[in-house]
């Protein structure tokens, strides 16, 4: 597996406004018992592949960032026959989703509350089958550029986690985000399969919160489905 000595930088947020009481008791009693263990290890640490017999040999799908968690319990819902992590670093999301997991009451959904870099290292190769990055943070500044996903140091490792023939799923608003996923994803060993536009989603999804704003404040949804190539 990886050797994550490398200093890593993470400049998305970990904290925002204060929480409900209700959402602080989902994380003082959920929040341990769905997150994946063996994630997170000190620093210089050889770490070793997760142990993903817990699923059962089941299809294992990732979103990252999954925001307030919308999309990913609704994924958890509709296939209830597939296993899905979310990852996701912020505190008032990762309560959000908590309290939508009760109140649907799925039980095939795992968390990583935290990095995806540091998930990243201890997923075995090849072992997703589907992904889904939706809204991410655009970073919209040039100078900002590199810390987008759709770049090299989070597309090699997410590739290595894909096996061949699985799907990445891109939505974004920020037409900027659509280029450079375009010259950056295939680049990692992807083949782009569909580019559409508002209104001409998967067939599954269910429009977030983020969709939502970008709508009300004029910018389009573009839709981008990618396969990741064998070898």
């Amino acid at each position: 597996m990886y050797n994550s000595a490398e200093r890593r930088n993470f400049y998305g947020r970990v904290h925002g406004k204060t929480l409900r009481q209700s959402q602080k008791t989902y994380l003082d009693e959920d929040l341990a018992r769905l997150s994946l263990p063996g994630v997170t290890v000190d620093e210089n640490t050889d770490r070793t592949a997760l142990d993903l017999s817990r699923f059962q040999g089941k299809p294992l799908w990732l979103e990252v960032g999954f925001g307030g968690g919308e999309h990913l319990v609704h994924m958890a819902a509709t296939y209830p026959q597939v296993e899905i992590i979310g990852c996701e670093p912020f505190v008032n999301g990762i309560a959000m989703l908590l309290g939508k997991i009760r109140q649907a009451n799925v039980e095939n959904l795992s968390l990583h509350p935290g990095d995806v870099r540091d998930l990243f290292d201890v997923l075995p190769e090849g072992c997703l089958s589907k992904v889904f990055l939706n809204y991410p943070d655009p970073w919209p500044k040039a100078r900002h550029h590199r810390r987008r996903f759709v770049t090299p140091g989070y597309l090699g490792p997410l590739a290595r986690c894909m096996a061949a023939g699985a799907e990445l799923r891109v939505s974004t608003d920020i037409p900027d985000y659509v280029r450079q996923t375009l010259e950056e994803v295939p680049q990692a060993g992807f083949d782009l399969i569909s580019q559409t536009g508002e209104g001409a989603a998967w067939d599954d999804w269910i429009s977030t919160r983020y969709e939502q704003k970008a709508l009300r404040e004029g910018r389009a949804p573009h839709y981008l489905t990618f396969q990741r190539r064998a070898g």
